[in-house]
Formats: structure tokens, sequence, C-alpha cells
């Protein structure tokens, strides 16, 4: 159903500077095994290299004007419906994070692990990355704890009106790194 959006998109990544169109990144998923996470590319190639490294910054200068487009209308994240397919991911879950973020969980935290990761989730409808890290994280855990059929079916009516109020917030989405750590390269 979402091949022609995803065609158009994809083709828009092409033709805006010739690189390539699907972004793969490491994340991690149940039970803390890494898998390959994909995206439409909406940064300059190598972005992660530069700048704030992993972390995306408000207004971030490495996203590109398509990249723009399609990370407010969240079309970005449509090639992860094949990590759905392949069973890495489902479209309810908490987010999945890079493995540096993880390693930085306490026990509590690692409960977000016991599902797999989603598209849209709890904390997704209650602010996405305008809200702090430690609070999407909670929100992500609670959801672990109480998920049902009528939670999921409230998630997924909530997606759309949540995907218009913002994806970033300050320096780094919400994220900050912890004292005398650095992020990788």
């Amino acid at each position: 159903m979402t091949s022609p959006l995803l065609a158009g998109a994809a083709l828009a990544v092409k033709l805006a500077d010739g690189g390539p169109v699907l972004y793969r990144q490491t994340r991690v998923g149940k039970d803390g095994r890494d898998f390959e996470l994909l995206k439409l590319r909406t940064m300059v190639v190598g972005a992660e290299k530069h700048g704030a490294g992993w972390a995306v910054d408000r207004g971030d200068p490495r996203i590109t004007r398509v990249g723009r487009v399609l990370r407010l209308l969240s079309l970005d994240e449509l090639p992860q419906l094949w990590n759905v397919v392949r069973g890495d991911m489902s479209v309810i879950g908490p987010r999945p994070t890079l493995r540096y973020q993880v390693e930085r969980y306490d026990e509590r935290q690692r409960r977000r692990l016991d599902v797999k990761p989603g598209i849209t989730g709890w904390a997704q409808i209650h602010g996405r990355a305008t809200l702090p890290w430690a609070e999407r994280i909670e929100l992500d855990v609670w959801y672990v704890e109480h998920r049902s059929p009528k939670t999921d079916l409230l998630i997924l009516l909530r997606t759309p009106l949540a995907l218009f109020g913002g994806t970033y917030k300050g320096a780094r989405g919400g994220w900050t790194e912890p004292p005398n750590t650095s992020a990788p390269p």
C-alpha cells in the first residue's frame, strides 16, 4: 500500500544528491539483539562523522532539503515496514536505540528490551523527542508493563496526531551524554 509513496520519496532522495537512498544503522532490538534498521536517507552521506555525530540537532545543517520534508512527515521511517516483515521490529513498541545508549540503561530501563522495538509507541504519542530522554525511556517501560490490545489500538489512533507535534528537542533530541564518556566516532 505504501509502495507508491515510498518510491516517490526514494526518487526524491536519489535526485537530490545522487547518494544512496537507504540509510542502514545497527540498532538494539528485543532481548538486546542487534539488527539493521532501515530508513530513507535524510542527511548528507557520512553525517554521523560530522557535527553532532549520532545525535540530530534542531535545524541540523546535515539534513538535506528533501530530508527535512521526509522527516517532517515521518516518511523516512517507511522502510522500517521491511524490518517488521523480517521480524526485527513490530508496528508498535519502544523505538530502537543505539548500542551505546542501551549500555547506559539501568536494570529497570532494560525492560524496554523485553519486547520488539516498534515504528511507533507509547513515548511517541506522548511527545516523541520533545521529551527528555529519561522520560521517554520511562514511558517505554510503562508500555512494556501495561501493553494490551486496547493500548496498542490507542497508540495506532494517536500516532497520526503525534506526527505533527515536532521531532527534536534541544541540542540532542533529548539525549544527553553522561559525564566523562563519549559517543562512538
